[in-house]
């Protein structure tokens, strides 16, 4: 007796289980994404869906280099991150504007030192880059060089610095045509200080449009994580050599001095001052207490709290990683700088303005390994806040442009 042959399934029904197969994968590449931004801080965009597929080919080659030492765990996807970057050195180029009185307020590498130095770095990094270009053809993004510096010097007020910038940013339009061709979003400028984060703010076309790069990265104030990019507010030089990977020098849980000039500041000297476990002063440790006491403490400390001044941000951050002393985020709105590639929770602690009730428990509940772990991936980010002339490879400067080279993947038309 023969078999019999199992009937072919009908069409509708092949389409089916092939619809059902599809929308299988397509929920779990959902709940794939899903997982990853949620490891991270404040969910930070990872933009993975820009890597070269010719980068993937050759990955094995790209990362036997020796200039990556070790991808670590203190980046949300190491490999991607060491692809996108050897890219971004091949391809990334950036167009300066050539207009404005150096002598007035355009084209000045700001300070070097104190509030500025920041983006004064930056001012004179991308000019001795590989990234300039004198070609707007080739150029992925434009530079509007406008400077706060002077007009602050001069005792100019807000509103006339508004207007002086408002008028640049127009002359840049009615002259040129890159603005037009994306209305800025391919365009962005750099401000750390917060005279320059109040002049701009005033421009709603700067704000609305293009990228912002400031060390002010508030979401409650406008900042749009996706289209902006935080900027490390670091005060160089350092007066002492940099600290870390030494978990085992460090005595004092937690240290925190400076002005009172925020609540969470009052409530934290409020709160803890007379404390005996953490060292948290009412004021600004003077200098007739001896030479450089200030900066001695952090290398005997585990951990500098860093809640937000008169801005968002705090210069404390990066002087708690030089120093090798665990940052401690006490901010409800802070984008962290690079927080779409480096994963704060491995080499920081990051709370809420109300946990500072709770501050001394929640620090005593970190083991010493966790303490450790923290420590060691400390030491590893180091040289990604650190500011150098000529720029090096994976520093501030470098870590910046990559968040910009990041960013202009999204804005082509």
């Amino acid at each position: 007796m023969t078999a019999a042959m199992p009937s072919p399934l009908p069409a509708s029904s092949a389409v089916f289980s092939l619809r059902r197969s599809l929308l299988t994968l397509a929920t779990l590449t959902l709940f794939s994404f899903t997982y990853l931004s949620l490891k991270s801080p404040h969910f930070p965009l990872q933009y993975n869906s820009f890597t070269p597929p010719a980068l993937l080919v050759s990955s094995s080659k790209v990362l036997a280099e020796n200039d990556f030492e070790d991808l670590s765990n203190v980046y949300h996807s190491p490999e991607i991150f060491k692809l996108n970057y050897a890219e971004m050195e091949k391809k990334f180029k950036v167009y300066i504007y050539p207009d404005g009185d150096p002598n007035t307020f355009y084209q000045t590498p700001r300070k070097l030192t104190g509030k500025y130095s920041s983006e004064g770095y930056f001012f004179q990094n991308i000019r001795e880059s590989r990234f300039r270009t004198d070609d707007p053809a080739q150029a992925d993004l434009f530079f509007i060089p406008i400077s706060c510096h002077k007009m602050r010097g001069k005792g100019t007020s807000y509103e006339n610095m508004t207007i002086i910038v408002q008028n640049y940013v127009e002359s840049l339009i009615s002259k040129y045509p890159y603005w037009n061709r994306t209305l800025g979003a391919d365009h962005f400028f750099v401000t750390c200080h917060d005279v320059g984060v109040r002049a701009t703010e005033g421009v709603s076309l700067l704000v609305k449009n293009s990228i912002r790069v400031v060390c002010s990265p508030s979401y409650d104030v406008g900042f749009i994580p996706h289209k902006d990019v935080a900027l490390p507010q670091v005060l160089q030089p350092f007066a002492l050599p940099a600290g870390g990977n030494d978990a085992e020098n460090r005595t004092t849980l937690a240290f925190w001095a400076g002005h009172r000039n925020s609540k969470i500041r009052v409530i934290l000297a409020r709160v803890w001052e007379n404390d005996t476990e953490l060292d948290i002063a009412n004021n600004r440790i003077s200098r007739a207490t001896g030479h450089l006491v200030y900066q001695k403490k952090f290398y005997r400390t585990k951990f500098c709290i860093c809640p937000g001044g008169s801005q968002v941000n705090s210069a404390r951050i990066a002087d708690s990683i030089h120093y090798g002393c665990i940052p401690v985020i006490l901010s409800n709105y802070y984008d962290l700088p690079f927080n779409d590639i480096l994963d704060w929770q491995k080499f920081s602690v990051i709370l809420k303005e109300n946990d500072v009730y709770r501050l001394k428990q929640i620090l005593k509940d970190i083991s010493n390994p966790e303490f450790v772990a923290l420590n060691r991936n400390l030491f590893q980010v180091q040289k990604h806040f650190q500011w150098n002339s000529p720029p090096i490879k994976y520093d501030a400067f470098h870590m910046v442009m990559y968040d910009l080279w990041l960013r202009h993947h999204v804005i082509k038309y």
